[in-house]
């Protein structure tokens, strides 16, 4: 009897190797976990990629808006630029963001930019007056007097997936000359 019962078993154990009807199921089985984990991967990296380019318009937007500005800059109209910045990237609290104006001037004979008025929000802490900018290097050659108005912004992001990107802070910095003005001043 033993040999009969190890030969109905080899033959059914070839039968079973030798029959794919089921080769689909443990292919979806083994493929469906790596396709969502692909998927997941490619979602979050071009998220990332995305609120970056968010931030870096809405920084533009800030500039753009203070270059065409005529009135003194107030801490009423900074605290709503930085709530405008928390509504164009999508923020959901206050400390996702921050954001600080610098207004900075050329001195051809110093050939030095230095601070004319600076202020933050968010929990960055404004530049000093009268000192150098800290960008000095990356701003662009002027005139004496010419004015820049510096806009930096910090955005904070946070992954939906843990694929290998780490919760991270964008920084994004622009400048831009006053435009109907031959500067943007700040209230005292």
């Amino acid at each position: 009897m033993s040999v009969s019962l190890l030969s109905r078993t080899k033959t059914r154990a070839t039968r079973f190797l030798r029959d794919d009807r089921g080769d689909v199921t443990v292919e979806a089985v083994i493929l469906l976990p790596l396709l969502f984990l692909l998927f997941a991967a490619s979602w979050v990296y071009f998220d990332a990629l995305q609120q970056k380019n968010v931030s870096q318009k809405a920084n533009y937007t800030l500039g753009d808006m203070l270059s065409r500005e005529t009135v003194e800059i107030d801490p009423t109209y900074m605290d709503n630029a930085h709530g405008l910045l928390r509504l164009l990237t999508r923020a959901q609290a206050d400390d996702e963001t921050a954001l600080r104006v610098t207004v900075v001037s050329y001195d051809s004979g110093d050939d030095a930019w230095t601070v004319e008025w600076s202020m933050a929000r968010g929990g960055q802490a404004a530049m000093a007056s009268g000192g150098a900018p800290e960008e000095s290097a990356a701003l662009p050659q002027a005139q004496n007097g010419d004015q820049l108005i510096l806009v930096e912004t910090w955005d904070s992001y946070t992954p939906a997936f843990n694929v290998g990107l780490t919760p991270q802070e964008f920084a994004t910095y622009s400048f831009t000359r006053p435009r109907y003005a031959p500067q943007l001043a700040a209230a005292e």
